[in-house]
């Protein structure tokens, strides 16, 4: 089995799915890779021979955020009554079924560090980082972090990340619990595949059922948490902060910001 769905390639051996972003170096997302993403993860949930998926990307990292210079982040952001689409499709794949193992190589940034924590486990290197770098964009953390982010560390980890931006790297994201397993950058993918043929090896149907008492309802959680992430997210659209903040990070600097 191998399908493509946009810039997502998905391959099946062994009961386990490789499911890969194809967008190299960065792997910037927007909605239509979270649609695609929610696309063939659906339809993973429908295929028989699959019981486990790796997300991966290609390149040198697995998901540097959202690419702020195309303008789609902004258009995404521009209704708040009809509500953001990229976060319509986070809410599917949060919704998927069958365990995924993430392949987390180097940078998962902004919505890319969100897209990171979909998968029910991680595997890192002292290469990967995450960094939840909304509030120096002058932006309110979104994808559903506010809720999966403290879920994963607990609430005083994730307000350090949330209030200063910083970047945490794979040997601490390890030992806080960000990442499940730490190996060498060149092991990363092969790692990830080994734990997904893992669990493969147990009885299908008992793994999707004890995933879904744990993660409970999560979807719903996560639409919850969207929904409120996005109104936060619209009306600092508007403020003189965010625009120095999306020039700021490009430009590599601080930013100069004035509360307004």
């Amino acid at each position: 089995m191998d399908t493509r769905y946009g810039d997502v390639e998905v391959s099946l051996t062994d009961h386990v799915a490789t499911v890969e972003i194809q967008r190299p170096p960065n792997n910037f997302f927007d909605t239509n890779l979270i649609r695609s993403l929610a696309d063939a993860f659906e339809a993973l949930d429908a295929e028989h021979d699959c019981r486990a998926s790796v997300l991966a990307a290609q390149g040198k990292h697995f998901c540097a955020g959202a690419n702020f210079h195309t303008g789609q982040a902004e258009r995404d952001l521009r209704n708040v009554e009809s509500g953001n689409p990229l976060y319509a499709e986070a809410v599917r794949l949060f919704a998927c079924k069958k365990p995924i193992v993430g392949a987390i190589q180097g940078a998962a940034i902004g919505g890319g560090f969100g897209l990171a924590l979909v998968p029910d486990f991680r595997v890192v290197c002292p290469q990967t980082r995450f960094s939840a770098n909304f509030t120096k964009l002058g932006f309110h953390p979104g994808f559903g972090l506010t809720h999966t982010l403290p879920r994963l560390i607990g609430e005083q980890r994730a307000n350090l990340m949330f209030y200063t931006g910083r970047r945490i790297g794979g040997e601490e994201a390890y030992a806080w619990g960000m990442g499940d397993v730490l190996t060498e950058q060149s092991e990363v993918r092969s790692t990830a595949l080994a734990l997904a043929t893992e669990i493969a090896e147990s009885a299908p149907l008992a793994v999707q059922s004890v995933r879904a008492t744990m993660r409970g309802a999560l979807a719903a959680a996560i639409k919850q948490a969207t929904d409120h992430e996005f109104k936060e997210q619209h009306w600092l659209q508007k403020t003189e902060d965010h625009k120095e903040g999306v020039k700021a990070v490009a430009e590599r600097r601080p930013g100069n910001f004035v509360g307004r």
